[in-house]
């Protein structure tokens, strides 16, 4: 009995401790670490800027303002890289200016100011990172900054380094969008090969039944989003690490990211990437996940074959599938600031 008694009171001291650390975590403000710098040129800030009529936020963070500005386009259309940012980015802040942003419809932008249903169209979005970008150039003072666009942040990427190559030194693609019906149809034979392998004939039967099925839970399963998870959970157990995030607004991810999914309309070009885009005016450099199977690192080698560009590079991360700056993040680092480094 006493034994009993001992459980039990452990038991709800844990469950207190749990509360008041959930409710101290409510209330904490968003906030980012500071740099620390020989000089008082750091910056490490969260700021809302005034962007299509609503703000947005972003993060920057630099050992010196100075240098070299990064924009990263989130991939989703509403999942953020900023609560990720921490996982790898620490690496750039050396050498580097770097911005994450959360569009609208995503991430603390979404929490701060849930946009209008309409608003949701490529074309907005895009002007929303031109109108970014000119304020990131004129309060840093620089003519042209380092695009880097993951998964779909690559489809806006290469609409906007084909639309105003004049303002940007080099264009990085991590999981570059082709083409969405052929990357179904590798994805679906992906899965029916490893299916196959595994001995899940129920998956196979599924597939063959249905005329649309839904195949991100399989492409889990079988590591062609994360290498070595099942789920989106080591995503979301990092974003709730972030300090730049409130509890609320992690929270809100979720919803940002299915209000984004819901709404979001392709307004600007008519046919696929792979289609539309086949030349570039800047330096291209593809990032590609050799287990990439959300957006198919075969179609991507295919597209960069295809492309015209000053300058080209593909490269293939080994261990990892989409997220490549989550799942190898020193290699992520280490390649961008090697690139960056040797780029006027």
């Amino acid at each position: 009995m006493k034994v009993v008694k001992k459980l039990l009171k452990i038991f709800l001291f844990s469950l207190l401790l749990i509360g008041v650390l959930m409710a101290i975590w409510w209330i904490w403000p968003e906030r980012t670490p500071q740099i620390r710098s020989s000089t008082d040129n750091s910056l490490a800030t969260i700021d809302y800027i005034h962007i299509g009529e609503i703000e947005q936020c972003v993060l920057i963070r630099s050992k010196n303002k100075g240098n070299p500005i990064i924009l990263f386009l989130h991939g989703g259309p509403g999942m953020p890289m900023m609560y990720l940012a921490h996982e790898f980015q620490r690496p750039l802040e050396d050498n580097f200016t770097v911005v994450q942003w959360d569009r609208r419809g995503a991430g603390k932008t979404y929490s701060r100011n849930k946009p209008k249903d309409e608003s949701m169209n490529t074309r907005q979005l895009l002007d929303d990172a031109y109108s970014l970008i000119d304020t990131l150039r004129t309060r840093y003072d620089q003519q042209k900054i380092v695009l880097v666009g993951h998964s779909f942040g690559s489809y806006l990427g290469s609409i906007m380094v084909k639309e105003r190559p004049e303002l940007f030194r080099v264009y990085i693609s991590v999981g570059q969008v082709v083409d969405e019906q052929r990357a179904s149809k590798l994805q679906e034979a992906f899965i029916r090969e490893q299916a196959s392998i595994h001995g899940r004939n129920e998956v196979i039967k599924a597939l063959d039944s249905l005329k649309q099925p839904y195949l991100e839970n399989w492409l889990f399963e079988f590591g062609g989003v994360l290498k070595n998870s099942t789920s989106f959970f080591p995503l979301i157990w990092s974003g709730l690490q972030a300090p730049e995030y409130t509890f609320s607004e992690a929270m809100d991810l979720a919803k940002g990211s299915s209000f984004s999914s819901a709404n979001i309309n392709y307004n600007i070009l008519s046919g696929p990437i792979y289609d539309e885009i086949t030349a570039y005016e800047v330096p291209v450099h593809f990032f590609a996940g050799n287990l990439d199977y959300t957006t198919p690192h075969e179609l991507i080698t295919e597209y960069f074959s295809m492309i015209n560009a000053p300058k080209k590079e593909i490269i293939y991360f080994e261990n990892s599938a989409h997220f490549p700056f989550f799942e190898e993040p020193e290699e992520f680092s280490r390649q961008l600031n090697r690139i960056l480094l040797n780029t006027n």
